[in-house]
C-alpha cells in the first residue's frame, strides 16, 4: 500500500528514457563542493548540529577521490529525506522498520547521521579511502548527538542516536560483490532501500552504479523467494537517486541505464524542499526493478 500511495502521489513513470531526459539547458555551476578547501565544516540539519571533518589534499590525488569533501547537494537531501513532510514517510514507503543502503557515501556520512535515528539501520559505504574520515565522522557527531540527547532528557535513559544501527563498510562498485553480509546483520537479509547521493559526475562509473543499485534492490527479491524474512520483504527495494545536473550528456547516459532495470519516477518540483528547488539543477528520482510486481 506505501508504494501505491507513493507513486499515486509522484504521477505516471517514466515510460520513455526520451521523457526523462532534460528539457531545459543545465544552468552553469561550479562542481558543487560547499567548500573544497576546508578541513572542517559546520552543519545544522534538522535542528541538530554536525562538525564534518574532510581532506582537500586527498581531493586532489590523482584518482577517484572526489567523495574526499562535501558535496552542495549532499545537506540538502540529508535535511529533506529527514524531513516528516517528505513524501517518503508520508506515504510509509519509509519507516522506522527501514533497513538503508546508501552508495558513494563520501567522507561525511552526513546523509547516513541525519536518518539513522530515524530508520532500523543504515549502512554506509565507499571506497576504502574515505574509510579513516567517515569513522571519525560517525564517530564524533553521534557522540555529540547522544550528549545533546541526554542533556534534553535531564537523565532519563534513552537515546536518540544509536551508533550500532549506522556503520560505514568499503563496497567498489566495480570490484565487490553485493551480498546479504552488507546488512551486518544474520537477521536482515536485504535492504528497503538504497541511497545514491551525487554520484554521477563521470560516464565510466554509470554503468557499474546501476548495476550496483540492482544488485542490492536484487537482495529483495532473493530474500522473498527462498523465504529468508517473508515478515519483513514485503515490498520491493526502493532506490532513490539525488544528484546535481552539470552535464547533460552524463546526465542522458545515466536515465537511459537506469530505465534498462528500473521503473523510474522523478519526484516533482513541489515535493522537494524549498532548498532543493532554489538550487536549479538538482534532481531526485526513485525506480524499483523492472521485474518486481507492481506495487
Amino acid at each position: 500500500m506505501a508504494f501505491r500511495d507513493l507513486f499515486g502521489l509522484l504521477g505516471p513513470e517514466i515510460q520513455d528514457p526520451e521523457e526523462g531526459m532534460l528539457e531545459d539547458s543545465i544552468p552553469s555551476q561550479n562542481l558543487g563542493f560547499v567548500d573544497s578547501k576546508a578541513t572542517t565544516i559546520d552543519l545544522t540539519i534538522g535542528g541538530r548540529d554536525y562538525t564534518i571533518h574532510q581532506s582537500p589534499t586527498i581531493l586532489n590525488r590523482p584518482g577517484s577521490t572526489t567523495g574526499a569533501v562535501i558535496w552542495k547537494i549532499t545537506p540538502l537531501v540529508a535535511s529533506w529525506l529527514s524531513s516528516p513532510d517528505n513524501p517518503l514517510w508520508k506515504t510509509g514507503a519509509l519507516s522506522s522498520s527501514s533497513s538503508v543502503l546508501e552508495l558513494g557515501c563520501g567522507i561525511s556520512g552526513l546523509v547516513g547521521l541525519a536518518l539513522s535515528s530515524l530508520v532500523s539501520r543504515y549502512v554506509l559505504t565507499d571506497q576504502t579511502y574515505v574509510a579513516r574520515l567517515v569513522e571519525k565522522n560517525l564517530e564524533e557527531n553521534l557522540v555529540s548527538q547522544q550528549r545533546s540527547s541526554s542533556q534534553k532528557r535531564k537523565g532519563r535513559s534513552s537515546s536518540t542516536a544509536n551508533p550500532v544501527n549506522l556503520r560505514f563498510t568499503a563496497l567498489d562498485w566495480e570490484l565487490d560483490e553485493v551480498t546479504t553480509s552488507l546488512t551486518g546483520s544474520q537477521d536482515v537479509a536485504s535492504f528497503d532501500a538504497v541511497i545514491a547521493c551525487d554520484c554521477i559526475y563521470n560516464d565510466t562509473l554509470i554503468e557499474p552504479l546501476v548495476q550496483t543499485c540492482a544488485d542490492v534492490c536484487t537482495l529483495r527479491q532473493r530474500s522473498q523467494e527462498i523465504g529468508a524474512q517473508n515478515n519483513e520483504a514485503t515490498t520491493p527495494a526502493l532506490c532513490i537517486v539525488a544528484q546535481q545536473l552539470r552535464d547533460p550528456e552524463i546526465f542522458e547516459g545515466w536515465i537511459k541505464e537506469f530505465s534498462k532495470h528500473f521503473r523510474a519516477w522523478r519526484i516533482p518540483e513541489e515535493m522537494l524542499s524549498k532548498e532543493l528547488r532554489a538550487n536549479t539543477g538538482f534532481v531526485v528520482h526513485v525506480g524499483i526493478l523492472k521485474n518486481t510486481p507492481t506495487p
